[in-house]
């Protein structure tokens, strides 16, 4: 999952993806509608790679809550729930149980779970299994071009003829 140019701005509704720099700030596209919108250096902007979430042992990563959903709910959408805290929290806690109480708030959940769901609408939640199974097509095309490489090293072994340099006299 490539969270590094997926961003979330303050005072917008969803998420955005991250299209181009321009002098004065950056254009991006809303994951909800597809509208490129223009963002200046003064609006409030997080990458989703950049956030973490709190646990009582350490600071979780964002993007390893977000595999934690998917492992969860299979790529599925995570649920929805609209104000029940206690659903909420206890949705939560299933999939990341030592996430710290007091600091994490019913809002932070609900925002996290929104953000889940535009990215799996998005098609851009991976879980680690089906990223297993690009890797193993990929490797194919690889071994491939190693059978060509072989081969030039082969005819690269041949004795080249001696050029001629010119010499200023």
């Amino acid at each position: 999952m490539n969270l590094e140019r997926i961003l979330a701005i303050s005072g917008k509704p969803g998420l955005f993806a991250l299209k181009m720099q321009t002098r004065t700030g950056f254009v991006a596209e809303s994951l909800l509608d597809g509208k490129k919108i223009t963002v200046s250096l003064r609006s409030n902007v997080s990458l989703l790679s950049e956030i973490s979430l709190y646990t009582y042992s350490e600071e979780k990563p964002l993007v390893e809550v977000l595999k934690a959903i998917a492992a969860k709910e299979n790529n599925a959408p995570a649920p929805n729930f609209k104000d029940d805290k206690a659903q909420l929290t206890a949705y939560f806690e299933s999939v990341v149980p030592d996430f710290d109480k007091e600091r994490v708030y019913a809002s932070d959940i609900k925002k996290v779970l929104n953000w889940y769901n535009i990215l799996q609408a998005n098609g851009l939640v991976v879980t680690e299994e089906v990223k297993e199974d690009k890797e193993v097509k990929e490797e194919k095309p690889k071994k491939a071009k190693a059978e060509k490489d072989e081969k030039t090293e082969a005819a690269e072994e041949k004795p080249n003829k001696a050029k001629a340099t010119k010499t200023k006299e």
